[in-house]
């Protein structure tokens, strides 16, 4: 494995850690203060459109987008960005045209689109017109074994009516979100893993009912557009919006959910730097018993573990990355997994750490600790909570064939 930046990874890298530093890091506060003036507004503040327009200029546009498409990175080379990325989870990712869940639904749209599907959905998200969402979890199952999901897709001669309930729809509160990806089942006597299909539902389609949005410890995530849930009554869409092939819902959702994980976790190390690079500040300013924070033995301990750990959570992240070009997504899921698991609960636990260090202010809205928290902890559940993903390792553990066997003494 060669984790080696090449010389248009470096350019790239340079080129958005100046964008950060000098237009997204300074806007944080700006936006803050614009969504505070407006308390109903769900989506993006205005100078996120100002930054989207400077990085398009800036040739910083799309960057997730992977290598078949001819000029983009691959999923290694793509790690490095995200991760800049994950400075400013709140504003950055929609900057670069790179924010959950508009990448993973542009990936089923280019993989299984039509190509009038392409033309009236693809194109338009790719120079970032406008908004999608996802809608597969529901509120009255347990939505970790996909199985369960039983929103009716039912077949009525040139349409598709569908009739049930998601949530955790994010984006969906937005008034520039304009289409959904909804999985649900249009083949009830089918055998498991043919029953599920994928639709393209507009927003403004009647029968559409936005209920609520769900808040995330807290946080209303106005900025993303919310985590709506929804109620779809008697709506009907015609046939042609079929997303992929009927009955294989699951596996049109896994070609989203494999790359989809990885960039969470790319940015999720983003989001431990910051911390780290603020709780070393916060040591080295803090004055206590006499001294600075930072000569505190146990503050010393924590820092130093906290390098450790995310070093070691990063190498894992970019092994994965490194499988899916190599071997493809479907060999590195195993690989992805263990990120999943891993990424998560060590960022989590770097920035519970960063708040200790800060003490009451880490608690506050003065710092964005408890942002980077919340990202963190609700990635522990996102896209398939922990216990499926050891689940998954475990499975491949015992049916793994030893290089070599145990022996035992008589």
């Amino acid at each position: 494995m060669d984790f080696e930046y090449s010389p248009k990874v470096r350019d790239l890298q340079a080129r958005l850690t100046a964008f950060m530093q000098e237009r997204v890091l300074p806007a944080e506060p700006i936006a803050e203060s614009q969504l505070a003036t407006k308390p109903d507004h769900w989506g993006a503040p205005p100078i996120v459109a100002d930054l989207k327009a400077a990085a398009k200029r800036d040739g910083l546009w799309n960057l997730f987008l992977p290598a078949r498409e001819g000029a983009g990175p691959t999923n290694l080379e793509y790690a490095p960005l995200a991760e800049l990325m994950g400075w400013s989870p709140v504003i950055a990712p929609e900057v670069f045209n790179c924010n959950p869940p508009d990448t993973g639904n542009m990936e089923l749209l280019h993989l299984f689109g039509t190509h009038e599907q392409k033309q009236e959905w693809l194109a338009p998200l790719l120079e970032g017109e406008f908004r999608s969402c996802f809608s597969m979890t529901e509120p009255d199952v347990a939505s970790s074994d996909a199985n369960n999901v039983r929103l009716e897709i039912a077949d009525h001669g040139d349409d598709w009516v569908l009739n049930g309930r998601k949530w955790w729809s994010t984006a969906a509160m937005r008034d520039d979100c304009r289409v959904a990806m909804v999985m649900g089942v249009t083949d009830p006597d089918a055998p498991i893993g043919n029953r599920h299909s994928i639709v393209l539902v507009p927003m403004e389609t009647p029968g559409v009912n936005i209920v609520r949005s769900t808040t995330v410890l807290g946080f209303e995530d106005r900025h993303e557009g919310g985590h709506a849930e929804i109620d779809f009554d008697n709506v009907r869409v015609p046939k042609a919006n079929l997303l992929g092939p009927r009955g294989k819902g699951f596996a049109v959702a896994q070609a989203r959910l494999g790359p989809g994980r990885i960039h969470h976790c790319m940015r999720l190390i983003g989001m431990a730097e910051r911390a780290i690079a603020l709780m070393t500040e916060r040591a080295r300013s803090r004055i206590a018993f006499g001294k600075p924070l930072s000569e505190e033995g146990v503050v010393q301990a924590t820092v130093a573990g906290a390098r450790i750990h995310l070093d070691a959570a990063r190498l894992l992240v970019l092994q994965a990355a490194w499988r899916m070009d190599v071997e493809g997504t479907k060999a590195a899921r195993h690989d992805i997994a263990a990120a999943k698991v891993m990424v998560p609960l060590t960022v989590k636990r770097i920035v519970d750490d960063a708040i200790q260090i800060f003490g009451g202010a880490g608690l506050s809205q003065d710092t964005i600790l408890p942002v980077l928290y919340a990202q963190a902890r609700y990635l522990q559940i996102a896209d398939g909570p922990d216990q499926v993903h050891r689940r998954a390792i475990a499975r491949a553990e015992f049916n793994a064939t030893p290089t070599l066997k145990e022996v035992r003494s008589s």
